[in-house]
């Protein structure tokens, strides 16, 4: 276990020291490659990695051998590398990197180096003597990161990268936006200045939180763009969202996912040695490497290692002894490296990216260094760690440790950069505006985010000429193509419901909408948990062939005979929630001209992205002014099937929804979400849109639509009564309870009570209610109707906002719902039915206040 501290000694029980094992005078290659595997395999434990001497080499019995071959293994294995590779399953992967370090070091330039140590030393020094006391988490200590970034670009350059998406916290942020996405010292140090705070008043982000565009120049004059992904302090929740961004950015340049098209997008995601050990989102993450729905033919992955988390040693953050061994759950070599010899660092650089770009696989390097102020510079560590910390106060800057050892004369260079930094903070101070950090891409240029504007709007529907195209493009198999039993009569009822003679159901109304988007040029990409054939059964958007499991998209087989071949990815994801949404989420950063989809296996389960919802589709507009149009299918109903089957909690959604930031909608029936998806996908305005899906409903009679439907201009954000003209009392809901209102209705045989379906929860429709309120003069009172308990659904939301309306008119409002509850739904079935029945009941007979 990793041991960080010099209040304790090593531990474990002293045993013998067995005699060491001689290499001297072996004849033949069986011996050398017997000494070399030892250290191949377990030389990195061994290695000299920290620089303060803490994290000491560990004893093994498997490498007690003597002689100059031994020697010889540990000067390649032992010294300020430790290479951990050879679990790998490839033998040619082993292989490649054994030769890689086996050989002799490629020349570096130091010069450069050494420039690069000080500029990255000096740019903090002199923040924080202008900024004392403000908060800047600085690279002091792993500055070596710097020249890093530098060698894996180069490599990365040479092998054709265009492009670097770069994710990382906040620790040395600043820093990399200088020296690696390139900004000018002073547009990073405004942030310290607070330039013009009334222009981000409830809004924008901290300094170390934002992203940067910018170009990086190779020492070969090659450009590469660099995007640096703005993240929160959640440490890891940015990383699949930068892989995310990766893929749509190697798509844009053509898919096919082949070295040479991956290769122009190198993604770089940094972590600190904490969070890497501490976090389980970069575990999904990695676990999508190899997924064809996620490839992006592998990462870089660099923990910078400080061997702390904020005041918590090692030995206290992970059971392994190091931070990076949960990689190892992956076939992917990770390269361990003393912060303090950037000759080593540089050559581990170019490996792993030369190795990434051989490949195609993730590699990870573990950066270890110190951290040469608190967690933070208004945090005072010897409070916690004083006798590590008296060591760190009394240890050099890197630079100066590295100028002595290449014998180059750093005063120049440092008095150059230091007049450089102190001007550029100048210039800062003078700064009226906030200065830009980040430019959207040019192909965002078509797209607005804001306020919504009437302009905006756009026409939905479709002709009965293109429906019946469309139904016969998603209801034709291939020649010889052995469909299963169940879904040739479910291709007949599909192409029934596309001559009219059947209702549409949701199924088919979503391969509708998708059909016509692609057939428009849209590209669409879908992927969830069980999505290709839906958890409800419903989707069949992947047919399988019974004999030989060949699998036939017809989707992506009418995208491919439509004009601009729009790509059109369908996918069963991997069982996890934050990973994936994370994905998407980037992916639709990247690709705004697609509707791109996120599916829950039921609703109940977003909960576990909770932390993509709440720090990107919800606030990463607001925080960052980053727009997305990714779209949220979650399965929603409360049909006894328990706490953990029925809601998708609706109420967070909501709470979550200002400035017009995501939509929220419930649509009522299949022709509803038909113009839904349409609408999300052909209006400029992009923002991310949340659709409770439903369950039972999919195929029910009373939320299936006649093929009419799809021809009329939009969607609807409140559905009016089109049975009760002059009602006396107005019932509103959302969702299946409305359609089950309705039944009630009809068995109750009333003729004065209308029903109004609110399917746009967020923005709401103030209007279309008020108009729909009007058209109803006799109505007397207004009841808000939900199956949610009363803490949960749209109740808190929508009640305050009703009431204003119908205030306006003399009109009474009440509601109906369940009772407050810490769980969202009963266990059991029957106790759930007496609930809905009773909810039903009230709906059309009490007059009691809300």
């Amino acid at each position: 276990m990793a041991n960080r501290t010099t209040l304790e000694a090593e531990r474990g029980t002293k045993t013998a020291k067995p005699a060491k094992k001689s290499a001297n005078g072996a004849s033949g290659s069986a011996e050398r490659d017997r000494v070399f595997d030892a250290f191949r395999r377990w030389g990195y434990l061994q290695a000299n990695l920290d620089p303060l001497g803490f994290l000491k080499p560990l004893k093994s019995p498997d490498l007690e051998f003597s002689g100059e071959i031994a020697e010889e293994a540990r000067r390649y294995y032992c010294a300020t590398i430790g290479a951990d590779f050879m679990h790998l399953m490839q033998p040619e992967r082993r292989q490649w990197i054994a030769e890689r370090l086996e050989s002799e070091p490629e020349g570096v330039d130091q010069q450069k180096i050494l420039e690069r140590l000080v500029r990255a030393d000096l740019f903090e020094q002199v923040l924080q003597a202008r900024y004392l006391g403000t908060k800047r988490f600085s690279l002091e200590g792993v500055t070596s990161l710097i020249p890093l970034l530098d060698a894996i670009l180069d490599a990365a350059g040479e092998s054709g990268a265009e492009q670097s998406v770069i994710a990382m916290s906040h620790r040395g942020r600043l820093n990399v936006m200088v020296h690696t996405a390139c900004k000018t010292p002073h547009e990073v140090v405004a942030g310290f200045e607070d330039v013009d705070p009334r222009s981000v008043l409830g809004a924008g982000d901290v300094k170390y939180h934002v992203g940067a565009t910018g170009t990086y120049i190779t020492s070969n004059a090659k450009a590469i763009n660099i995007h640096l992904v703005s993240n929160p302090s959640h440490l890891e929740a940015v990383d699949p969202v930068a892989v995310g961004r990766t893929r749509a950015k190697i798509t844009r340049l053509g898919g096919g996912f082949e070295r040479e098209a991956a290769n122009k997008v190198l993604p770089i995601i940094m972590h600190g040695d904490a969070a890497f050990a501490g976090q389980g989102i970069w575990a999904e993450t990695l676990n999508l490497a190899d997924l064809e729905a996620y490839t992006v033919g592998g990462s870089i992955q660099i923990v910078v290692n400080n061997l702390i988390g904020f005041t918590t040693r090692p030995i206290q953050e992970h059971s392994a002894r190091f931070a990076t061994d949960l990689a190892k759950r992956q076939n992917i070599p990770i390269f361990h490296v003393n912060a303090e010899d950037p000759d080593a660092v540089v050559r581990v650089g170019r490996i792993a990216a030369d190795y990434r770009a051989r490949f195609g696989s993730d590699v990870v390097i573990d950066l270890i260094g110190y951290r040469r102020h608190g967690h933070s510079e208004v945090d005072d560590p010897t409070i916690t760690q004083p006798r590590l910390y008296e060591v760190i106060k009394n240890h050099p800057p890197l630079w100066k440790i590295y100028a002595e050892r290449t014998s180059i004369d750093a005063s120049g260079i440092v008095g150059a950069v230091r007049a450089e930094y102190e001007s550029e903070q100048t210039k800062a101070g003078e700064l009226k505006k906030v200065p830009h950090l980040r430019k959207l891409p040019d192909y965002w240029s078509a797209f607005h985010r804001g306020a919504f504007k009437g302009e905006y709007e756009v026409d939905t529907g479709i002709s009965r000429e293109t429906l019946t195209e469309i139904t016969r493009a998603l209801v034709h198999v291939p020649e010889n193509f052995h469909v299963h039993p169940k879904i040739v009569k479910l291709l007949e009822q599909r192409a029934e419901m596309g001559e009219g003679k059947r209702t549409a159901d949701y199924g088919f109304a979503e391969g509708l909408a998708l059909g016509s988007l692609l057939r428009e040029g849209t590209p669409v990409r879908l992927t969830g948990q069980d999505s290709q054939r839906g958890t409800f059964n419903q989707r069949h958007a992947v047919l399988v062939d019974t004999e030989t499991e060949w699998e036939y998209v017809p989707l992506a087989a009418l995208a491919d005979a439509s004009e601009g071949q729009p790509f059109c990815e369908i996918y069963n994801s991997a069982l996890s929630e934050a990973g994936c949404l994370g994905f998407e989420y980037g992916f639709s950063r990247d690709y705004p001209e697609a509707l791109v989809l996120w599916e829950a296996q039921f609703g109940d389960f977003v909960n576990g992205a909770q932390v993509i919802i709440d720090q990107f589709i919800s606030a990463g507009e607001d925080k960052w002014d980053l727009p997305s149009g990714v779209v949220l299918l979650l399965p929603h109903g409360y049909e006894g099937q328990g706490p953990e089957h029925s809601s998708a909690r609706v109420e967070r959604f909501l709470q979550l929804a200002a400035e017009e930031n995501i939509q929220v909608c419930q649509p009522s029936t299949a022709a509803q979400y038909f113009h839904m998806l349409r609408r999300q996908a052909r209006r400029p305005w992009r923002k991310p849109l949340v659709v409770f899906t439903p369950k039972s409903m999919l195929r029910h009679p009373e939320a299936s639509s006649p093929i009419e439907e799809f021809t009329r201009p939009r969607f609807l954000p409140l559905v009016p009564d089109r049975e009760v003209t002059d009602a006396k009392r107005i019932l509103i809901a959302t969702g299946k309870v409305g359609h089950e209102l309705k039944a009630e209705r009809r068995r109750r045989k009333d003729t004065s009570t209308a029903i109004l379906f609110l399917d746009q929860l967020y923005p709401l429709p103030k209007t279309e209610i008020s108009a729909a309120l009007d058209s109803h003069p006799n109505a007397r009172e207004v009841v808000w109707v939900q199956e949610e308990p009363r803490n949960m659904g749209a109740f808190s939301y929508v009640m305050p906002r009703l009431m204003q309306i119908t205030e306006a008119r003399n009109l009474n409002l009440r509601s109906v719902k369940r009772s407050a509850s810490a769980s969202p739904a009963t266990g059991s079935a029957k106790a759930h039915d007496l609930e809905q029945r009773t909810l039903l009941s009230l709906a059309f007979t009490t007059t009691a206040g809300a």
